[in-house]
């Protein structure tokens, strides 16, 4: 199989990613990654045509390297949140669609110790990405409440890892159109087995360890691994839930009801997870204002 690190990173592992990216990004790389169909939880196949997940990209142009990672203006510190989110990425600038965990702590930490920083933003449009690195960083997140105003201005979207991050901010703006929420969590199992076959190839595993070959796509998922499976995403499913409780100051049940639904505008400040409806500018002009008078 070609490009084996990459499809370690999408299949059999957790996402918190918004399913509709998803199948943008299995799509994409379907070629790449010599997968020909791709099939929703339902049965229902997924379009791989190339009008399905055509969008321009101007990260190849990406931003060079400094010491400092995030833009200063008045006194704010802008920590740009945006496209799909993996654990380390090794740079502090969102890059070919991408922003890292590590890029991000480093940014929010290096804003959190710098004097002439009197608030930080976190600049949030993505539809959340990895679960690995995601909510460590989240507690470093919200530890630092009270240390000086973190407002996550969304611009336009935070779902699921997304907005673990941003509600570990004091406050949460959403635009009219933006969305937040998918609180859950998600994995792809890729079943080669049938292909292989037709191509006359025969994978054989010896292990040690009836549970060794669980999940790996050379053979049908079993019961037993497709439980086990689902038994690891629910209990980062828990987690999520957990985390957005404490964070929003929401019940767990509540957290736990929505079933991991996405609310546009108002219907996500109604459901508690966001503040209030601002665009992102007039949301970073009220934060200004508010920093200014502590």
């Amino acid at each position: 199989m070609r490009f084996p690190h990459l499809a370690q990173r999408l299949f059999n592992v957790p996402l918190a990613i918004h399913p509709r990216k998803a199948e943008i990004v299995m799509a994409a790389l379907s070629e790449r990654l010599g997968v020909t169909h791709l099939f929703r939880p339902d049965g229902t196949a997924v379009d791989m045509s190339p009008q399905m997940f055509f969008d321009k990209d101007d990260a190849d142009s990406a931003v060079s390297e400094n010491i400092r990672g995030y833009e200063t203006l008045e006194g704010a510190a802008i920590i740009q949140i945006e496209g799909t989110l993996v654990n380390k990425l090794g740079t502090l600038h969102p890059y070919s669609g991408m922003t890292g965990y590590d890029g991000i702590r480093q940014n929010f930490l290096t804003a959190l110790a710098d004097p002439a920083v009197k608030s930080i933003v976190l600049d949030i449009d993505s539809p959340g990405g990895e679960v690995a690195g995601c909510f460590d960083l989240v507690d470093t997140i919200y530890n630092a409440r009270g240390e000086k105003p973190i407002w996550a201005i969304l611009n336009e979207n935070a779902f699921s890892a997304a907005y673990a991050i941003a509600s570990a901010a004091d406050h949460i703006t959403v635009p009219r159109t933006g969305g937040v929420g998918s609180i859950g969590v998600i994995t792809m199992h890729v079943d080669w087995s049938k292909a292989l076959a037709g191509a006359g190839i025969k994978v054989t595993f010896i292990t040690f360890g009836d549970r060794k070959a669980d999940g790996h796509p050379e053979i049908p998922l079993s019961e037993e691994a497709k439980e086990s499976i689902q038994q690891d995403i629910d209990a980062m499913g828990e987690l999520f839930v957990a985390t957005v409780a404490r964070n929003r100051g929401l019940s767990a049940q509540d957290v736990r009801d929505q079933q991991a639904r996405c609310f546009t505008g108002a219907d996500g400040v109604a459901a508690g997870l966001a503040d209030e409806i601002s665009a992102p500018d007039a949301a970073f002009r009220q934060l200004l204002d508010e920093a200014d008078q502590l």
